[in-house]
């Protein structure tokens, strides 16, 4: 029987070596080792997403101890003594002594039997040192690189664009357990009916008064296997992407677009906000995710959402005008790092193209509203270079539109009409929205 942290080596590795999403490869390699129990599947959960999120504060102070740099290690060994120091450092209820004796033991079934002594001593001062951060001023961006586990060229980034405290503010709050909030699907469902279905499956939901219609789970799961699930009374989907599609405003009986929705949860609360009225165009550039949408409205019994396959950056008349577009372009991510530690790890030079596919689609975007409609831009990142700087731009090269005040009553990070959604602040993602009108 395969171990909980053998399984949770192999998908480290599989990170480590293949660049795999986090989420994706937990999810593969758990639904493929039917003998763990949930208790050990939350274990390998724990230690795969803590490991990845800590991965900058781990190699510090693995670093402290060894003569070589870390990436001169062989991809086994470098992972057995990152989950190590993870445990030590940042898992309180393992006890020192099982995070330094199962990491001895992956190293000798893992290739790395030569190292099995240098994973033991290096592990051992790491437990005697405790979290140790760089010398020098507590503000300096290599201290706080460490300390949040966050490269110090995003951290600059939110320093110079929303001030030290709130970039400080961000990096602590993405690093707590990010929640499972739920989207009611209002057209079979109430708030109080979902809470006692949930209830009667021993799962507890609480309401919010972040936005309407929206629950956090107290205790969080595997929700694909709860009945309520299956039924279609609600889908997940975090308060910001909420809050997003209140700002579009559907109305019944309106034509929405939605041109990058997969997985659909835009699209699906648009249609709820709708009660079933109307019509939600999804799109979205490849079919496996066109197919996600289609079994996402099928469950959830939304028969007014119409998935297409179709690059959003390209004008198709065939689909003719829309009373709303929502337009929520691919970006960087800095916004969710909490729930995909592994976005924190590309750079900029990665991200450096995306404000020009961005202000593309966009352009593209405002080719299918009506006059008067009301189109949204948003992304689910920090970065002015994606969000306000896009906007600018369009605003300046499209006369025909205006922008509007965005959630007038929500709090936040604001621009001109621009709103910006903070974790520490808004207790959601990390979120840009912006409202454009079009001039009849």
């Amino acid at each position: 029987m395969k171990s909980a942290r053998q399984t949770a080596f192999e998908i480290l590795l599989k990170i480590q070596k293949d660049g795999a999403y986090s989420n994706l490869a937990v999810d593969s390699l758990l639904s493929g080792n039917a003998e763990l129990d949930s208790r050990d599947s939350a274990f390998v959960s724990a230690l795969v997403y803590g490991t990845t999120e800590r991965r900058i504060s781990v190699d510090y102070n693995l670093s402290l101890y060894l003569t070589q740099p870390l990436k001169k290690l062989k991809p086994e060994l470098l992972a057995v003594l990152r989950m190590g120091a993870y445990q030590i450092l940042f898992m309180d209820k393992v006890p020192e002594s099982a995070a330094v004796n199962e990491s001895v033991k992956l190293a000798k079934e893992n290739k790395s039997a030569f190292a099995a002594a240098l994973v033991n001593a290096v592990l051992r001062k790491v437990a005697q040192n405790g979290f140790v951060l760089p010398e020098g001023d507590e503000t300096s961006p290599e201290r706080l690189e460490v300390l949040y586990s966050i490269p110090k060229w995003i951290l600059k980034l939110w320093i110079d664009s929303y001030g030290y405290e709130n970039a400080v503010g961000i990096a602590a709050k993405v690093l707590e357990p990010s929640r499972i909030v739920l989207r009611v699907n209002t057209v079979n469902s109430t708030v109080d009916d979902l809470v006692s279905v949930l209830g009667n499956e021993g799962v507890t939901a609480s309401t919010s008064d972040i936005v309407e219609n929206s629950l956090v789970l107290e205790k969080q799961g595997s929700v694909e296997k709860l009945v309520a699930y299956k039924e279609g009374l609600f889908h997940v989907q975090d308060f910001a992407s909420q809050l997003c599609v209140k700002a579009l405003d559907p109305k019944p009986g309106e034509t929405v677009f939605d041109l990058c929705s997969a997985p659909g949860g835009k699209a699906f609360t648009a249609a709820e906000r709708m009660n079933g009225e109307g019509i939600v165009n999804a799109f979205d550039i490849y079919q496996s995710r066109v197919e996600l949408i289609r079994n996402g409205a099928k469950r959830l019994c939304l028969p007014n959402v119409k998935p297409f396959l179709s690059d959003a950056a390209v004008f198709n008349e065939n689909y003719g005008k829309a009373d709303k577009v929502l337009c929520d372009v691919p970006c960087s991510g800095l916004g969710i790092i909490g729930r995909k530690p592994e976005i924190r790890f590309k750079t900029e030079e990665e991200i450096s193209s995306l404000p020009e596919l961005q202000f593309s689609i966009l352009c593209n975007a405002r080719r299918y509203l009506k006059d008067d409609g009301r189109l949204i831009y948003s992304t689910c990142t920090l970065n002015p270079a994606e969000n306000e700087e896009v906007c600018s731009r369009f605003l300046n090269e499209c006369r025909e539109f205006t922008s509007v005040p965005v959630l007038p009553e929500t709090e936040g990070y604001r621009q001109g009409d621009f709103l910006t959604l903070m974790p520490h602040v808004n207790g959601t993602d990390g979120f840009f929205i912006a409202a454009f009108q079009k001039r009849g």
